[in-house]
This record gives C-alpha cells, sequence and structure tokens, in this order.
C-alpha cells in the first residue's frame, strides 16, 4: 500500500511541478522566438500565454496517461530545462 501511495504522490508532483517547469520553458522560448521575429513584446508574451494553458493540460493529462513516470519527469523537467537554457541562449545571441 506504501508503494501505492507513493507512486500516486510522484504523478500528481510530477503533473503539477514537472508540468509548470514544462511551460516555463515553453512560455519563455516562445517568447523569445516571438521577438526574434519581430513581434512586440506586449503580443508574444500574450500569445505565449495563451497557449500555456493548452500546454499545461496536455502535460497535466499526459503525466497520468504515460506507462513510465520515469520518463514524464524526465521529459517534463528536462523539457523544461532545454527550452529555458535555448531561450537563454537565444536572447544572449
Amino acid at each position: 500500500m506504501k508503494h501505492a501511495a507513493s507512486h500516486i504522490v510522484s504523478r500528481v508532483a510530477a503533473s503539477l511541478l514537472g508540468g509548470y517547469a514544462f511551460v516555463w520553458g515553453c512560455v519563455v522560448l516562445g517568447i523569445a522566438l516571438l521577438l526574434a521575429a519581430g513581434v512586440p513584446y506586449g503580443e508574444a508574451r500574450t500569445v505565449a500565454y495563451l497557449l500555456a494553458f493548452l500546454v499545461f493540460l496536455v502535460c497535466f493529462c499526459w503525466a497520468y496517461a504515460a506507462a513510465s513516470l520515469l520518463r514524464v519527469w524526465c521529459v517534463l523537467l528536462g523539457g523544461g530545462a532545454a527550452m529555458t537554457g535555448a531561450a537563454w541562449l537565444l536572447t544572449r545571441a
């Protein structure tokens, strides 16, 4: 029973915390790409924030549907970190 409870807690944490990290990466990368394309900051931010709701919904649902919990953590945290790093590099160029 204890193993099942920790598994559920990890899924919930992955869906919320990992989803937040992934969405953060998507938002900052989206804003950086739109700024690089010449879109004004206010519009770039609005577009990225609107898409963030959909991305978070997909991440949240996928965290419960995926077979491998380790894959969920790796994709959400790793993807979020990679996108945040890419956005940082893009803004420094």
